[in-house]
């Protein structure tokens, strides 16, 4: 999953994978988040919204938002994000407005919405991607955004302090020896101010923010490159083995060995030809 590490490589970007937690982050691009099976909760700032199969979050550039899937049932989601400037006519809306609320439920979806991101995943790879990229995400926006109500994307000094807390994280999670104290040293505030912005914004402590930004990153390594799972936990900041598949287990319910023989089956069974 693209998030908050991942510097905006391409201009494009879809992904469909289980439900997890995915720490607070930001980045330029809009983002559509699609709940394929399951459930998921969504945060933006300090405010959480309830998202089940069929609903849509629509996250404008610079939104600090995050994600949290609880309970025993799977879940499955689709996010794709994409860079204003490829917005066309709406670029000026999402780059200077956000939604009040950004779930839009299934019922309201409008059909088109729902046909586009599956034809987008189908003709991934295809020679027109550039073209098909830009046609479908500007069809997306012309269903969604009636069905949004905007108002001017305002910031005080708490949200710089979130959007500094998260840039910290994106710029030294991989540090192994990173404390609360340390950052808050860096930043030139108090621990206890900094405790507030995790808990009251964050819903979470220092300590496990930083531990699911280090694991969204093995997840990422694991999935998309061909890292052992060794180098993988170690590039991400994690100081022994131990820590880490405790901490593996408890976020994604399988060791990292069955996480990535499960995508590699996921991405096999999807290359496969559909048979009449």
């Amino acid at each position: 999953m693209y998030s908050l590490f991942y510097k905006e490589k391409n201009d494009f970007e879809l992904y469909d994978i289980d439900s997890t937690h995915i720490p607070p982050h930001l980045h330029k691009n809009i983002e559509f988040t699609y709940v394929l099976e399951g459930t998921l909760v969504c945060g933006i700032g300090t405010k959480l919204y309830n998202m089940e199969k069929g609903d849509i979050a629509v996250i404008f550039p610079e939104q600090i938002h995050h994600y949290q899937h609880y309970g025993n049932e799977p879940g499955r989601v689709q996010y794709l994000l994409g860079l204003p400037s490829m917005t066309g006519p709406y670029m000026q809306t999402i780059t200077t407005l956000v939604p009040e609320n950004p779930i839009i439920k299934a019922k309201d979806v409008h059909p088109d919405i729902y046909y586009a991101l599956e034809t987008l995943e189908l003709h991934e790879g295809s020679d027109q991607d550039d073209i098909l990229h830009q046609a479908y995400l500007m069809i997306i926006l012309a269903r969604v955004l009636p069905l949004l109500t905007l108002e001017e994307f305002h910031t005080n000094d708490s949200d710089d302090l979130v959007s500094r807390t998260v840039s910290y994280i994106a710029e030294h999670y991989a540090e192994e020896n990173l404390t609360l104290t340390k950052m808050a040293h860096d930043l030139f505030v108090s621990p206890f101010a900094l405790s507030r912005v995790f808990s009251g914004t964050f819903h979470t402590n220092f300590n496990k923010y930083l531990n699911n930004t280090r694991l969204e990153y093995v997840r990422y390594l694991l999935e998309y490159t061909d890292q052992s799972i060794t180098e993988a936990y170690e590039n991400a900041g994690f100081g022994s083995q131990r820590t880490f598949n405790r901490a593996f287990r408890e976020h994604f319910r399988m060791t990292p060995k069955q996480f990535r023989e499960h995508n590699r089956m996921i991405a096999i069974n999807k290359k496969k030809p559909v048979s009449d």
